[in-house]
């Protein structure tokens, strides 16, 4: 028996399944923060989608994820700031269902909790003066996110002036960073990761006008050593290449690929923003 076993353990065939064994463990074990920190070393940034269940039909939404995952996107944010159906974990499920990257809660409200998910970015807005936003809501959430056993990934929020009213700069009373003051937007983004964010989020907001200025990016980009979330009114690639250029590691685009006639683009995004990969067509 012995000797079998050790026959085995030279054999090809046990090696491969010894490997595969052990990825198996490490996908299963692996944190979403610690995938994301693993896709920007490899791949130079990574790609979010946010999908908002508003926004999407359950007839859709298998074709849409399935093709994302297919086109290179490295997980998908649910959620929005404003929820008017009834349906967040229903939502999950059937994304869960359709994708094997990692699903993360882009909250916008206590009630966008739900163990369907990976895990959930614990957002706190930085950028304004609402304690209900900065600490009050999470106080609420907190024994949620613990009871249904969610990773909670600590970002500053970082609302920036987008040339327009946005709905999560009118939800949270917050009153976003001037485009033209970068310094306020780095000291800000400074103090969240000394206060143990592990991202900052500067965001210019769903259906934004302006993106979040490239000077700005570079400036928090090279003033904090936590990964920088660029998201809010990126339009083409061109735009999300120039984001990761400027410092961002990750980038989030959600609005624009709510029209079905954008999806095609979203391989091009994923190429543009995969700085390290050579592109695939």
């Amino acid at each position: 028996m012995i000797r079998t076993v050790k026959f085995l353990e030279k054999s090809p065939f046990f090696y491969n399944l010894k490997y595969l064994y052990s990825y198996i463990i490490i996908t299963i074990t692996m944190k979403v923060y610690e995938h994301l920190i693993n896709t920007i070393s490899s791949k130079g940034a990574a790609y979010l989608i946010l999908v908002d269940p508003d926004k999407i039909t359950f007839e859709k939404l298998p074709h849409f994820i399935k093709h994302c995952e297919k086109s290179g996107v490295d997980g998908f944010l649910i959620g929005g700031s404003l929820m008017m159906s009834n349906h967040f974990e229903d939502f999950l499920r059937k994304v869960k269902e359709y994708t094997s990257i990692p699903t993360i809660i882009f909250p916008g409200g206590v009630n966008q909790v739900s163990p369907e998910a990976d895990s959930i970015l614990y957002l706190s807005v930085v950028s304004g003066r609402n304690p209900e936003h900065l600490i009050g809501k999470h106080v609420l959430a907190a024994p949620f996110i613990k009871q249904a056993n969610l990773e909670p990934i600590s970002t500053g929020y970082v609302l920036i002036e987008s040339g327009t009213v946005t709905t999560v700069q009118y939800v949270s009373g917050s009153q976003p960073i001037p485009r033209s003051k970068s310094e306020i937007a780095a000291a800000t983004a400074l103090a969240a990761e000394y206060l143990g964010m592990k991202f900052i989020y500067l965001e210019a907001g769903s259906g934004a006008q302006k993106t979040v200025p490239d000077e700005m990016v570079k400036l928090v980009s090279n003033y904090c050593s936590v990964p920088v979330i660029v998201g809010g009114g990126i339009r083409t690639a061109e735009e999300a290449a120039t984001k990761v250029k400027c410092g961002a590691k990750i980038i989030v685009t959600g609005n624009y690929f709510e029209d079905e006639n954008n999806w095609d683009q979203v391989k091009e995004f994923a190429n543009a923003i995969h700085s390290k990969v050579p592109v695939t067509v």
